[in-house]
């Protein structure tokens, strides 16, 4: 591995992002269907990881708290993701509904960003992804509760054992602590890093039904 590439050379690195640009004239008008554009284009650079995307809620104290989930389905406009509900984070959406999400495509310099409000799916759709589910994962999400303190990996392993000989000839069940959110979006920016940091940005406003598009400065 280059040294240049370590963490101690981090003020050093520089990178050009290239010659993809994004104009006003060529985007959608409505941000949902830009939205797909870009992922589905991406999706064809990263096999694996194409649908993770940045969670970030806030704490009681308001203090901000990020991570990884993974986006499951674009749903009547909404952003679609599956969690335990009794887990930090869903307690934390709970508690205040206001969110944001960051997708970020390094192949194509790209980045989106949204924010709005998330609130819980239907049972029923949550029931319907959840025997959509690999079994051994449908026993994983009823073996462990998230977020709570555990003595070590031999008590997670045991309770998952116990799940698995309990439901051995029986269907499992989707807990009530676990379902899906849908992320409503008020605002969706469009990010395309360009040569020079003279980068793109568009941002799209909600206003009721519609959209209204205007460009910012880097």
């Amino acid at each position: 591995m280059s040294s240049f590439k370590s963490i101690d050379h981090l003020p050093q690195t520089r990178e050009e992002y290239g010659a993809r640009h994004l104009l006003e004239s060529e985007m959608h008008s409505n941000p949902i269907e830009q939205f797909k554009i870009w992922f589905d284009e991406y999706a064809q650079t990263e096999p694996t990881t194409y649908n993770a995307m940045v969670l970030s809620t806030v704490d009681h104290c308001n203090h901000p708290d990020s991570r990884i989930v993974l986006l499951k389905e674009l749903d009547k406009n909404e952003f679609i993701f599956y969690t335990q509900y009794s887990g930090v984070k869903g307690l934390q959406m709970e508690n205040n509904p206001f969110v944001a999400l960051n997708f970020y495509w390094p192949q194509q310099a790209r980045q989106v960003r949204v924010r709005g409000m998330v609130h819980r799916i239907s049972a029923e759709q949550s029931d319907e992804y959840f025997y959509s589910r690999p079994r051994e994962s449908q026993l994983s999400c009823m073996a462990s509760p998230q977020s709570l303190k555990i003595s070590g990996r031999e008590e997670l392993e045991a309770a998952y054992r116990k799940v698995c000989e309990t439901y051995a000839d029986i269907m499992t069940v989707r807990p009530d602590s676990w379902g899906g959110y849908a992320v409503v979006p008020d605002e969706i920016e469009f990010w395309q890093g360009r040569d020079n940091r003279l980068h793109d940005r568009i941002q799209y406003i909600r206003h009721e039904d519609n959209w209204c598009m205007q460009r910012l400065t880097p």
